[in-house]
């Protein structure tokens, strides 16, 4: 029997093992974690015949298998991943995992800096409102790996790509690739933007069909030179008018008169979507446009658009208290799309922001800071470098408060007494330093706030 082996023990990871299982391979996961929730994940799937090891570092000399899947928190260039390459061990990620048992239909790979999760989730909703079997997955939703072992398996795969998921995914050949933007992240990981560039172009350049997001700077830059991975029937947006595209324009989308107009035929009226910012209409329009390309109906796509909640932890309005509006923006974990989250909301706004800090360049934000809070108080481990900038660009008035619970406590007093309309939690940061993820940061601030109310 073959023998697989999957690094890391997370939702990806599971899945993965569940999917080789079910095709008959012998399962051995790693993690090098070891917590209570790990121990009990380890006894779910030795119940089910997977092996799991945990507390120790994977070795491909030790252990030789035959594949290994890597789960997307795994650093593609870890040592004992090089090492076991060298050794012309097949290693791929768990996205190409799914690809590999779900090519029976056609996929949209949406990928970029920040925007690709509300865009996945409309045009899942577009989807699904057609009458579509289309899950949304991969950076959100199901893991890839559960959705190649759905029944009935998918009309479309709809799937949000981090560079991570790219970077091990090779043959992934999406029908429509999707790049929404376009800004330095993850260079911790990446080392350069020509690398995190790269890995980028490779869905893109991989895709039947692209969708450009051709009012982001650097992406615009790349359509007016016609470089790779640009092919010569792209579409590409733009909020500012079909006189903004750039390309062939009888094959962009575009917003002019309200409309959202893709190919030259107005298709829903941008007021129709209930998400505040003009970031949200380039979502709205890369949507629309990868949803005509499929050749989904004008009324399902109205339907789906006018129906639409919006995106958990993305300017996700939590409550109102005394006519303050507590607003989610716990996915903003980079100084862009921090900036993008208060530009957004009404002003003055009481901004919490800080946690595990990334490398980026953060005058735009600190301008937005200037122009739009009335106060900013500072929480996590970047607490201090933060006060530091804020000081440096003349902006006095924050606090460092340190946790969620007195962030959102003293962001009611400051709002009253600043007669601000907002709190918005927008980080410009990662989570890990007080939390697991980005999602549980705004499932505690939420939690929080909803407190407020009741108290």
């Amino acid at each position: 029997m073959l023998h697989a082996y999957v690094i890391g023990l997370g939702k990806s990871g599971n899945a993965a093992a569940r999917l080789l299982k079910r095709n008959g391979w012998q399962i051995t996961v790693s993690d090098r974690g070891n917590s209570d929730a790990l121990q009990q994940q380890k006894q779910q799937l030795n119940a089910e015949g997977i092996h799991v090891t945990l507390g120790d570092d994977f070795d491909p000399v030790l252990t030789t298998p035959d594949l290994i899947v890597v789960s997307p928190g795994v650093p593609w260039d870890i040592p004992a991943l090089v090492h076991a390459r060298e050794m012309e061990i097949k290693t791929i990620g768990e996205m190409e995992l799914a690809w590999q048992n779900l090519q029976s239909c056609p996929w949209i790979g949406i990928t970029g800096t920040n925007g690709k999760t509300t865009t996945t989730a409309l045009i899942a909703a577009i989807f699904q409102t057609a009458g579509f079997h289309a899950p949304a997955f991969g950076n959100i939703g199901y893991a890839a790996c559960e959705v190649a072992m759905l029944e009935p398996q998918p009309d479309w795969a709809i799937a949000e790509f981090s560079s991570y998921q790219i970077e091990a995914a090779p043959t992934v050949a999406p029908q429509i690739g999707v790049w929404t933007t376009f800004t330095p992240d993850h260079l911790s990981r990446h080392k350069t933007l020509e690398n995190y560039f790269n890995i980028k172009a490779h869905l893109l350049r991989q895709s039947e069909q692209q969708i450009f997001n051709g009012d982001d700077p650097y992406l615009r830059n790349l359509g007016v030179k016609q470089s790779d991975p640009v092919s010569a029937n792209a579409c590409w947006t733009s909020v500012k008018g079909k006189s903004e595209l750039v390309g062939n324009p009888d094959l962009g989308a575009y917003i002019e008169d309200g409309w959202a107009i893709v190919q030259n035929l107005p298709i829903v009226e941008v007021n129709t979507l209930r998400m505040p910012g003009s970031h949200n209409q380039q979502n709205l329009l890369m949507a629309v446009a990868a949803a005509h390309l499929a050749g989904i109906e004008k009324a399902a796509i109205v339907d789906a658009i006018a129906n639409f909640p919006g995106v958990s932890h993305r300017l996700e309005h939590i409550c109102t208290w005394q006519g303050i509006d507590f607003i989610n923006d716990s996915k903003a974990t980079n100084y862009d799309a921090a900036e993008v989250g208060l530009s957004a909301v009404k002003s003055p706004a009481i901004l919490i922001a800080g946690g595990e800090a990334k490398t980026g360049e953060d005058a735009a934000w600190l301008n937005v800071i200037q122009e739009k809070a009335a106060a900013v108080l500072l929480i996590g481990s970047a607490a201090a470098a933060f006060a530091q900038r804020l000081e440096q660009v003349g902006y006095t008035d924050y606090e460092i408060v340190e946790t969620m619970e007195r962030a959102v406590e003293r962001s009611r007093e400051l709002a009253q007494q600043q007669s601000a309309q907002v709190v918005l939690l927008s980080p410009a940061c990662a989570s890990f330093d007080q939390y697991p993820n980005f999602e549980q940061r705004g499932d505690h601030f939420r939690q929080l706030c909803l407190e407020l109310l009741i108290g």
